[in-house]
């Protein structure tokens, strides 16, 4: 039996995207509902679901502090969990019967949104889900990267560079998983890199030599030695000043990539730095 309105001592958390949705929806009712009639959502983002140990010894002794948002389920009269799924899992091992919901009637877009924004909140995610997350709001609603920054209240600078980590194969993943490399600079460093195999060298080579973050730094962007070899790896086409590039096209444009530092670059460098700023025009744009 679900019983209306929630207990008078729970406090509930209003985030910015929930406030949101109330008001659009007009509709949003608290109920205590029986946990035998709430199912998980099949499309939830969230990949590990984590120790459940301490939230579930939390609820024991405090309850449900805050309420899972659910959908009505009208064919099997049950309902769905939009955002709440670690809590209702826990609320089970803690051998609770009935928790606090808020009911929201809401499309489909909607609850993706709200799970995926909901999911990318919480502290406790992998630097491989929230690039995923990320990665799934641009894809599936079309958002660009400022508007996906505005949403989970973060810098735009952040959320492009999870994108970019996001971009990194699964094969590449592994590797850095089972070299227990997770650092956020490490790993822009290997997306950063030309393509595929370059990224693969790269993740060895960070095994292989136990390098440090400078050393990982310094063989992603090595120093200067000799512009003069430098130029002769260039085609005819290319010329070669100190750290700049310069490229004159035969279509009416110069193209001229500046190094921040001093740096023996060869086609290999210009080309990451081409990728790296078409993926930034491409954000930008949300093409």
């Amino acid at each position: 039996m679900v019983k209306r309105g929630l207990p008078t001592e729970i406090k509930m958390r209003y985030d910015a995207h929930y406030v949101e949705e109330f008001v659009k929806t007009h509709r949003s009712i608290g109920k205590i509902i029986p946990i035998h009639q709430i199912e998980p959502n099949p499309q939830q983002p969230r990949v590990e679901i984590g120790d459940l140990t301490e939230l579930s010894n939390s609820i024991k002794q405090k309850g449900v502090l805050e309420p899972l948002l659910v959908k009505p389920v009208r064919e099997t009269g049950n309902w769905m969990i939009i955002a709440g799924e670690r809590r209702w899992r826990a609320a089970n091992l803690a051998g609770l019967k009935e928790v606090p919901c808020i009911e929201l009637d809401i499309d489909e877009k909607s609850i993706a949104e709200i799970a995926l924004i909901e999911n990318l909140q919480r502290k406790d995610l992998t630097i491989w889900e929230e690039a995923d997350g990320l990665a799934a709001l641009a894809a599936a609603f079309g958002y660009t990267h400022e508007e996906i920054a505005k949403k989970i209240s973060k810098s735009r600078t952040t959320v492009t560079e999870s994108m970019t980590i996001a971009g990194i194969p699964e094969e590449i993943r592994e590797k850095c998983r089972t070299a227990n490399i997770s650092a956020k600079s490490t790993l822009l460093e290997v997306a950063r890199q030309f393509d595929d195999a370059a990224m693969l060298d790269f993740v060895n080579n960070i095994t292989t030599q136990s390098l440090s973050r400078d050393e990982i730094r310094n063989t992603a962007r090595p120093k200067i030695k000799n512009t003069e070899n430098a130029a002769e790896r260039m085609p005819k086409t290319e010329q070669v000043q100190v750290n700049v590039f310069r490229y004159v096209s035969d279509n009416k444009f110069n193209l001229e990539i500046k190094f921040t530092e001093q740096v023996e670059f060869g086609k290999k460098d210009v080309l990451q730095a081409l990728k790296e700023a078409f993926e930034k025009v491409k954000a930008q744009n949300n093409i």
